[in-house]
């Protein structure tokens, strides 16, 4: 949402995705042996401190236990640099660290400046024992003017740091998990472009008052082994009404997982926590067009809501509306939730420089007992795909009050098409809407029509044609008419809806296709507004 501290919504966008050959790399950083750099700044570090997980929760209880210290913003030219400016200073890969000739992973860090003004720390861990990561100018490469914008001031800290990994190619380096800004992150699978992001945490959001950005203040990365395919980061998180520890454990692939674990203590009473939170962009899409006038038939980073349950598969459509617009999908120990873009065909999007079609999926997979709750979504209007309108995250229906404690685990999956736990029956591949009425006679411009195609290449045994039915239902307005048809050779089952909204401003309408009496399909859902 928009509160002053926001991170920008695109922000991650500020360099391109940074791949480095195995051969440059290892070139690279033999120069570099060959002066005292980077060997040095680790000698003159402060000696080494103990460090665990369970080192780092006690820490931030204690910190919980003590008023909010908001952290200290840079000043100085760093604090000067425009958008522009900022994209001319790139990390130096003779610099990266957890770097070595079998290294699985290494690390770069984002300079200070621009809207990130806020420094965090970074600690390597080794053996359970934790020393600092120094950076400084020597570590970046500045074009134009901007090393004279930034002077010789030293760092008080950088704006975060990405790790790269040969996830697309043994021979390369590709950015695989970036921290950037507040308690913003994101991930790719293979094949994968950046597009949605996670926060560690989301406070008050779109309650009508002022939202909380809790925000990473400091990281400890432990050195993976030669050959290690996981890295480990841990991070503690700070904001006026919450302290807490993180663990995140990355693992690349075709679909790349982040195992995240977290404890949290609260210093005061929290109006509506929000556990998992995603954030993306939706513009237009075939389900809800707009005026946009483009020659693109989409625009966005995700395209649904998933919800599972243990007996409830929910597609949720994302649109772009007129005014604030939440849903609440209430579910008890949810299997799964998460944004998901699910058309991968170029000629959808037609844009050859976002590449939406390779914008990853991400599902939350949450682990333990997660009790009773919703998974609430907000979509907030916007004219121009730059900025996030899209947040998504699971609220549990207990309340915290002040000195409470709370632990969740979950896995995250980042990917082209990651697996849905809990996915049960026919997949949603598309929704489409319009006036209604019968094509070649005028619409009827006082109904909408609704067509989801559903994925019918797995029909439960015995099905014949003319035998699937449909439960459809809405909280406003009427179901008019609903017809079923089995597209053989384009292997889908297509349920068309005519709704009529009567007075109604707002309805929820539902939708599954049945068979023998079971649900056979995912549950579709959409929240129709009028215009």
């Amino acid at each position: 949402m928009d509160g002053q501290d926001r991170t920008p919504s695109r922000s991650f966008n500020v360099a391109p995705q940074h791949r480095f050959s195995r051969r440059g790399i290892l070139r690279t950083l033999l120069a570099a042996s060959l002066t005292p750099g980077i060997a040095r700044a680790q000698a003159d570090a402060e000696d080494a401190t103990p460090f665990s997980f369970d080192i780092l929760a006690e820490k931030m209880q204690a910190r919980a236990s003590r008023a909010y210290r908001p952290p200290q913003r840079i000043g100085g030219g760093a604090a000067s640099l425009d958008y522009d400016e900022y994209r001319k200073i790139q990390f130096r890969e003779d610099r990266s660290r957890l770097s070595g000739p079998d290294a699985p992973f290494i690390l770069q860090a984002y300079h200070p400046g621009w809207l990130f003004d806020t420094p965090v720390q970074l600690h390597e861990v080794v053996d359970g024992q934790a020393r600092p990561l120094e950076f400084g100018r020597e570590d970046f490469r500045y074009y134009g003017e901007t090393a004279e914008t930034i002077g010789d001031a030293p760092f008080a800290g950088v704006a975060g740091f990405r790790l790269n990994a040969p996830l697309n190619d043994a021979n390369r380096f590709d950015e695989v998990l970036s921290f950037l800004g507040a308690s913003y992150f994101r991930a790719l699978g293979r094949g994968n472009v950046y597009g949605l992001s996670a926060r560690g945490l989301a406070i008050n959001t779109a309650l009508g008052g002022d939202e909380e950005f809790p925000a990473f203040t400091e990281f400890w990365i432990e050195r993976p082994a030669p050959g290690d395919t996981s890295v480990t980061v841990f991070a503690a998180l700070d904001s006026p009404s919450v302290a807490g520890a993180f663990r995140f454990v990355l693992t690349p692939g075709d679909t790349t997982t982040v195992d995240v674990a977290q404890r949290l203590f609260f210093r005061d009473e929290v109006q509506q926590l929000g556990v998992a939170p995603l954030t993306s962009m939706y513009l237009f899409g075939p389900n809800d067009p707009g005026d946009f006038q483009d020659f693109r038939g989409r625009v966005h980073d995700s395209e649904s809501l998933v919800v599972t349950s243990r007996d409830h598969s929910f597609v949720r459509p994302l649109s772009n509306p007129h005014v604030l617009a939440n849903s609440y999908i209430g579910v008890s120990d949810p299997m799964a939730f998460g944004l998901v873009q699910r058309n991968r065909d170029f000629d959808a999007y037609l844009d050859t420089g976002a590449a939406y079609e390779r914008r990853p999926s991400l599902v939350i997979a949450p682990e333990g007992d997660w009790g009773s709750g919703v998974v609430r979504l907000i979509e907030i209007p916007t004219d121009v795909e730059s900025n996030d309108n899209i947040v998504a995250f699971w609220v549990p229906q207990t309340p915290v009050a002040a000195g409470d404690s709370r632990s969740f685990g979950y896995r995250m999956h980042w990917g082209m098409d990651p697996s849905v736990p809990g996915q049960a029956g026919a997949r949603v591949l598309r929704s489409l809407t319009g006036f209604g009425g019968v094509a070649g006679l005028p619409a009827e411009t006082e109904r909408r029509k609704f067509v989801i195609d559903f994925d019918a290449s797995d029909p439960p045994a015995g099905l014949k044609d003319g035998e699937l039915e449909a439960d459809v239902a809405s909280t406003a307005g009427e179901i008019a008419e609903v017809v079923i048809e089995h597209v053989e050779n384009l292997g889908i089952w297509r349920l068309v809806i005519e709704f009529s909204p009567s007075d109604a401003t707002l309805s929820e309408l539902r939708a599954a296709l049945l068979f023998d009496g079971q649900r056979i399909s995912e549950t579709w859902l959409y929240q129709w507004h009028s215009t």
